[in-house]
């Protein structure tokens, strides 16, 4: 063995009998705590790489991102594209953080049984998408938008939620965008 390893590297490394020491004490420790009943047992265990790359995180990123899909498509092409720069840049980021902070509690295999409803309503109801257990179907968070016409002023689109923890009683806003004086389109239109 001292001979191939001189004459694979050339000369250039020379052989260390510490090495050689070490080889022969591994090889006699695996037969020595056999014998005396000590081996060590080592278990492979397989993980799916799609489970491996889905975190807490992974899964509220794809909650956010349904949010905002869901959102315009409730918005439709009429309301969509007035509201879009305040939505985008108030209302959205307040959505995407309720999710975060509301989910953030139920760990990753919880949020794994959790759902974006994929239909809003349309005409004048208030459901934007609801999170909800796939298993129960109960709602867990309900997000909706109101159109509320305030005398002088005119018409502007509360955005709220609602959660389970408390029957939906409370009506936790978000924030409001103002439309016109004039009547707002129907959802979805």
């Amino acid at each position: 063995m001292m001979i191939a390893v001189t004459v694979l590297t050339l000369g250039a490394i020379t052989p260390n009998h510490m090495i050689w020491e070490s080889l022969l004490e591994e090889d006699d420790i695996p037969k020595s705590h056999a014998s005396q009943g000590q081996t060590k047992e080592y278990t492979l265990e397989w993980i799916d790489p799609a489970e491996y790359y889905v975190t807490t995180d992974t899964i509220l990123a794809d909650f956010r991102s349904a949010a905002e899909e869901q959102s315009y498509v409730k918005f439709g092409s009429r309301i969509g594209p007035v509201i879009d720069a305040e939505f985008r840049t108030r209302i959205l980021p307040a959505i995407q953080q309720v999710i975060d902070t509301e989910l953030s509690v139920y760990g990753k295999e919880n949020l794994c049984n959790l759902a974006i409803s994929e239909k809003p309503s349309g005409d004048h109801a208030e459901k934007i998408f609801h999170v909800y257990h796939k298993a129960s179907g109960k709602d867990e968070i309900r997000f909706h938008v109101r159109t509320e016409k305030k005398p002088l002023e005119g018409y502007s689109f509360n955005f709220h939620y609602h959660l389970a923890s408390d029957q939906y009683q409370r009506h936790i806003s978000i924030g409001d965008i103002y439309w016109s004086k004039d009547t707002p389109p129907k959802w979805l239109s």
